[in-house]
């Protein structure tokens, strides 16, 4: 299986948004699991209006989950230090990327650029990319036969197939070109509120 595609398609999301990099994912809320584990996070600080995936990460990793309010637009923080990072998951517009910082965007049905599932990591450090890369795919380098590889890594298998990568090339220029929907804050609800978050 050639990794061809995700990689061109890793490019051409970097040059328009801005950055220097990109690693392609199987999903945005598995991007950010990557960001976190790969920066060791002990907790996050979600807004009370997003998506369930998200907070739902502090019980997957065992880490803490402090609420905010905020009325965020396109992309909201989850952290400040070592590096931040953005859940942009409706983020969808030219040289928006926000220098050192990892900014994670979705490609879910709903969103601008649907192709079912899938995301991105966009970020401006090319070791880091190389790692969450490989923490993406198993631990591993694409195009190399895992068993010819000292897998140094600890990985998941969160990794954006070609054939996912290939119909994100096919549908990214008419994405370009089209005026994206400008989401607001109420489009989701007060998290808070549901059961699953008062235990």
């Amino acid at each position: 299986m050639s990794f061809e595609p995700v990689r061109k398609f890793e490019n051409q999301l970097a040059e328009f948004f801005g950055c220097p990099y990109a690693v392609a994912v199987d999903s945005c809320t598995h991007g950010i699991e990557l960001c976190v584990r790969y920066q060791k996070l002990d907790k996050i600080n979600v807004p009370k209006r997003t998506y369930l995936s998200v907070p739902f990460l502090a019980n997957k990793l065992n880490i803490g989950l402090e609420w905010r309010d905020e009325a965020w637009q396109d992309c909201y923080k989850i952290n400040d230090e070592p590096k931040p990072i953005y859940d942009a998951a409706v983020l969808w517009t030219r040289d928006s990327y926000i220098p050192g910082t990892f900014m994670c965007i979705s490609f879910q049905y709903a969103k601008h650029l649907s192709l079912g599932r899938g995301g991105v990591i966009l970020l401006d450090d090319e070791n880091d990319a190389i790692q969450l890369k490989k923490m993406s795919y198993d631990g591993r380098i694409p195009d190399i036969p895992w068993r010819e590889q000292n897998i140094d890594t600890f990985g998941l298998h969160y990794y954006m197939t070609p054939e996912v990568a290939s119909l994100g090339l096919e549908r990214l220029p008419e994405a370009i070109k089209t005026k994206p929907h400008k989401w607001v804050v109420t489009d989701w609800p007060d998290l808070t509120k549901l059961e699953i978050f008062k235990k």
